[in-house]
């Protein structure tokens, strides 16, 4: 195998697929990258088993000459010498040439490197995927509806099912659910179905948060194929493999309340600040607990109490607070979060009382909702 490269793709590619290398596997050739050669350019695949990044670098694109292919084939490197080296290359173009018993050789400028590789037929197989049922959305869209809903997956591995997100695909409609079983957070969004499929499916929070991480923010498609137990992302020069996890997600409609006590509406960047600062004295307190009362007025007061530090009161004017009086407690972390994942200037918060979780949601928007289950003081 030898081709000659510009290395910016190259840089970029590595970065890509080096998402997908764990440094701790069971199988030692996955700390490599496999490269091939083709005429039609180069792939690079990185993998950990639970996800799999193909990226291909084409030979020419508009016109541009990107890969000259000398001779085709394969070879996997070690990824982390293999990245640190090709981000450091003196030269603009990367020259690699495998030789005798998979001795490569990476040139550019003067540098010259030297990397043992290893038999790329001895790198496990990429899933294969049934493309009959695939459906596309925006990369920007999926970008937000991951940021959106993967903070809230649980970091605890008591219930493995709740460290992904629930990806429902029912009447041309995807909805993302994640929770933690403290809060919850749901985004919806219309979608082209080829067919009338159904899927339930729960992907693991880590793989959405890398590919997320590797998408482009473009408006291009990307498309995606759901199994039986591997979803597959599509997008331009792109291919990223994730397992699903296994188990069933709990249903979390009955979480959501369908009638409210008392509804108050606020701007969301006065309530995020508010919120920010009241946490300033509840970070030493278990959960960082802030408490939130509604007064005449249309005033609600934001405090925090930390015996051993001091206390905070912060008053803010509402836009409008409809119902009955009510004093709550609540993790300011979690509202901070589910106050950044909203869009909009406004919110309505509506409670159903003082132990029952309650719903955040952006004014005229349906597509969106936040739920926290509050804190008890007493």
């Amino acid at each position: 195998m030898k081709f000659i490269i510009q290395r910016e793709y190259l840089v970029q590619s590595v970065q890509d697929v080096m998402k997908a290398v764990s440094s701790r596997t069971t199988i030692p050739i996955l700390t490599g990258i496999k490269i091939v050669a083709t005429s039609d350019g180069v792939t690079l695949t990185g993998s950990d088993s639970d996800i799999s990044i193909e990226s291909f670098i084409p030979a020419e694109e508009v016109g541009n000459e990107i890969v000259e292919i000398k001779q085709t084939g394969s070879i996997v490197l070690q990824a982390r010498f293999f990245s640190e080296i090709v981000k450091k290359l003196p030269k603009d173009t990367v020259e690699i040439e495998v030789q005798q018993n998979l001795l490569t050789v990476i040139r550019s400028g003067k540098a010259e490197f030297n990397l043992n590789g290893l038999d790329a037929d001895e790198y496990p197989h990429l899933p294969q995927v049934e493309e009959n049922n695939a459906f596309k959305i925006p990369t920007d869209l999926l970008k937000n509806m991951i940021r959106q809903t993967v903070f809230a997956v649980s970091t605890s591995e008591t219930r493995p099912i709740l460290t992904g997100v629930n990806w429902k695909v029912e009447n041309n409609e995807l909805i993302c659910i994640a929770t933690d079983s403290h809060r919850l957070a749901l985004r919806k969004a219309r979608i082209e179905l080829g067919s009338n499929d159904f899927y339930n499916v729960v992907i693991p929070g880590k793989s959405l948060n890398e590919l997320s991480k590797i998408l482009d923010d473009t408006s291009e498609e990307v498309e995606i194929v759901i199994t039986e137990n591997q979803v597959l992302f599509k997008a331009k020069h792109l291919l990223f493999f994730s397992r699903l996890l296994d188990g069933n997600y709990p249903d979390t409609s009955r979480l959501i309340p369908n009638e409210s006590k008392t509804d108050v509406t606020v701007t969301t960047k006065d309530f995020l600040q508010a919120i920010d600062r009241a946490s300033l004295l509840a970070k030493e307190g278990r959960n960082n607990v802030v408490k939130l009362s509604t007064m005449a007025e249309n005033v609600i007061e934001v405090s925090s109490n930390s015996p051993e530090i001091g206390k905070v009161i912060e008053e803010l004017q509402a836009q409008s607070i409809d119902g009955e009086e009510l004093k709550i407690s609540f993790s300011a972390k979690y509202m901070m979060d589910a106050l950044k994942a909203l869009e909009g200037s406004e919110i309505r918060v509506s409670f159903t009382g003082a132990m029952r979780p309650f719903v955040i949601r952006t004014l005229h928007d349906e597509s969106i909702l936040q739920l926290i289950l509050p804190v008890r003081t007493y």
